[in-house]
């Protein structure tokens, strides 16, 4: 596990604020801020997973007000990781695989679309396999079907 320094707090008055660490220059880097929790955690569910399907290592750092002043709050639990297929050894990389990854990863992308519209920004690990397993056995179609009730549940709230 990599050693990083402590998140310093984000400059200006309290607001919700997600921080983002870069190991490349070992610095954190304000990536998403407003008053409102909600579009905060949503980009960190999207930047998380993002981050996670380049294969670095996310750490984030959530910060917003209480009581008038700053306050760090427990970071969500890492998103989940991109999902995919990955290639088994031996196998011929070809067309055909290439294509069932690019659809595994549009229904992934579909399915944790329809996830964070429903309010679940950020999955912990042990929810990976369940949305791994969904985006492995349901074709497109009824992935964003699925994608549309949780938005739809969403909307209802």
């Amino acid at each position: 596990m990599v050693k990083r320094p402590d998140c310093p707090r984000p400059p200006g008055a309290p607001r919700w604020v997600a921080m983002f660490h870069r190991l490349s220059d070992d610095s954190w880097r304000v990536a998403a801020e407003s008053p409102d929790r909600t579009p905060v955690l949503y980009a960190v569910g999207d930047m998380a997973q993002t981050v996670r399907a380049r294969g670095d290592e996310v750490a984030v750092a959530l910060w917003g007000p209480r009581d008038g002043a700053w306050h760090r709050f427990e970071s969500p639990a890492a998103a989940a990781v991109a999902g995919g297929r990955v290639q088994e050894p031996g196998e011929r990389a070809g067309e055909p695989v290439k294509l069932a990854e690019r659809m595994a990863d549009r229904r992934h992308q579909v399915l944790m679309a329809g996830l964070s519209r429903a309010g679940l920004y950020d999955l912990s690990p042990e929810d990976e396999p369940a949305v791994r397993a969904l985006v492995e056995r349901l074709d497109e179609p009824t992935v964003r079907r699925v994608a549309h009730w949780l938005s739809a549940a969403a909307a209802g709230r």
